[in-house]
């Protein structure tokens, strides 16, 4: 149930100006209850929800969202492409050497401190993509047995 104030999936597609439909609906739905899902989890979620979905529909239906604002797309090096619908913050993300578990974490310190570049270049900086590697607890705890 949507809180009081809190705009509905379909609002937000609306506000966005997109049409509607019972397949972003369901992306959106499917990438806010996941955590940092790749495009195969994506598509499975949206299927379980609406049926037959192509690939192609999941990947166009992705971007368009992504261009809106509405989810967020991550790229850490060597893992597939994740989304997330955290959005709007200045958060940053861990990410498993070993597993590619990715989790997210909060900015080190106050208000979004990475956004004051040592050296702007002129640049009106707005978003900072932070990436810390290491291993996961799971991967750690693996490799110490």
């Amino acid at each position: 149930m949507t809180a009081p104030n809190t705009p509905t999936t379909a609002e937000e597609l609306r506000g966005a100006g997109l049409r509607v439909t019972a397949a972003r609906v369901a992306l959106m739905e499917t990438v806010r209850n996941g955590d940092h899902l790749d495009v195969e989890e994506i598509a499975s979620g949206v299927r379980d929800r609406v049926g037959h979905i192509s690939l192609q529909a999941v990947y166009e239906a992705l971007h368009t969202l992504t261009a809106a604002g509405l989810i967020r797309r991550i790229e850490p090096a060597g893992h597939p492409a994740r989304f997330e619908g955290r959005i709007g913050d200045n958060h940053h993300h861990l990410v498993c050497r070993s597993c590619g578990v990715v989790a997210d974490v909060d900015c080190a310190v106050g208000h979004a401190p990475c956004l004051a570049a040592s050296n702007d270049h002129g640049f009106s900086i707005d978003e900072a993509e932070v990436v810390y590697w290491g291993l996961c607890p799971g991967c750690s705890s693996a490799r110490s047995s």
